[in-house]
């Protein structure tokens, strides 16, 4: 017996989920709520984790492929003192692939491959316990039933109030980014600074990132401890108020790790939610969730690879298990939220440390890490 399964969101959890099912010869429908893989940007990049989403990527076939386009220099890490002082220089050996980065979009694209995405496809709620299954409602009107409705529709899903009442709550730490375009020509200096992998500055209650995406592209993250409101007479569309506000807030750190800000182009304002560490919900019949829309955490390089070898294994459970799939989906359940919440735990302690009074919280972070 086929069934009929629907996934909601085209990110990370959702396209191993449809990819890993189609390796076993199961069609899933990916519902994407963005007309186009191009509607928006596609993010940064991500280090995929041994055991997570390495493991994902190899149930889904696709290991060779992400070799090929990953970048194991991107590793590297390098840690200053707001006077500019560096206090830490890692870089990785020639053989390591412990945490190899690859942008989001290549991500994506690697992911989607064969897949049936329907795009343009916003979802507005999912009601399960019909007589067909469960009911999928679109922003269009339009009604689907399906016998799993799989929900990887990330922080703000729809499909979690079938399952749950519970919405996001914001961390008190707020995070602004900005980009650099063809750092190593453009900006040479701040290309020495980043290194191959990432830069981060640590400060009473703040700090600041930068990565390396291929192709000469930076993200520069600015964090701190804020109040929610806290642009409420700064209009978030001005990039020369934002960048104001920032050099205003970072004052004293030395002049290089500023000019991060000043040259940045565009701003754009992510305060960081989290659902409960210990989130879960009654099981459902024919709806589940995987990835930041069952237990958003703090984003600390752990959410999109446990994201993905949740969608890996939901597969694998749901193609080769018995006709019982309700049994199966409500097996994996129980698995899953174990697991998830010792890493909600571990990235919530993780983000106290990383935006706090004392910075060297956040080198005993790097170094626990490290070893």
């Amino acid at each position: 017996m086929r069934h009929r399964i629907a996934v909601v969101g085209g990110g990370p959890a959702g396209l191993t989920f449809a990819r890993v099912m189609h390796r076993h010869g199961h069609p899933v429908t990916v519902l994407e709520g963005d007309a186009g893989p191009d509607a928006r940007p596609p993010g940064g990049t991500l280090d995929l984790h041994e055991g997570l989403g390495l493991l994902a990527l190899e149930k889904a076939g696709l290991a060779a492929e992400f070799e090929a386009l990953s970048r194991p220099e991107g590793q590297a890490m390098r840690i200053l003192a707001p006077d500019g002082t560096v206090l830490r220089d890692w870089r990785p050996d020639p053989d390591e692939r412990a945490n190899p980065e690859i942008d989001r979009g290549q991500l994506r694209d690697l992911l989607i491959g064969p897949l049936d995405v329907r795009w343009g496809r916003g979802v507005t709620r999912v009601v399960p316990g019909s007589r067909d299954g469960a009911r999928v409602e679109f922003t269009d009107g339009r009604q689907e039933t399906y016998d799993l409705v799989v929900g990887a529709d990330g922080a703000w899903s729809r499909v979690r109030a079938a399952l749950s009442p519970v919405t996001p709550h914001y961390t008190g730490v707020t995070s602004v980014e900005t980009s650099l375009d063809d750092i190593d020509t453009r900006h040479p200096d701040l290309a020495r600074l980043i290194g191959d992998g990432s830069l981060s500055v640590y400060g009473v209650n703040r700090s600041l990132t930068a990565q390396r995406n291929s192709g000469g592209h930076v993200k520069v993250y600015a964090k701190f401890r804020a109040p929610l409101d806290w642009h409420a007479d700064l209009d978030l569309a001005d990039a020369e108020a934002v960048r104001s506000s920032l050099l205003a807030l970072f004052d004293g750190w030395a002049a290089p790790v500023l000019e991060l800000l000043r040259r940045g182009t565009t701003f754009v304002h992510r305060p960081m939610h989290t659902l409960p560490v210990s989130h879960t919900w009654t099981h459902v019949p024919g709806v589940t969730l995987l990835g930041d829309a069952a237990h958003l955490m703090p984003p600390l390089g752990v959410g999109a690879n446990l994201a993905m070898l949740e969608g890996a294994e939901l597969a694998e459970a749901v193609a080769g298990g018995p006709e019982d799939l309700d049994g199966t989906v409500r097996a994996f359940e129980e698995r899953m939220w174990p697991r998830a919440g010792k890493w909600a735990e571990f990235t919530t302690a993780g983000l106290e440390r990383l935006v706090s009074p004392d910075p060297a919280e956040a080198i005993a972070v790097f170094d626990r890490v490290q070893a």
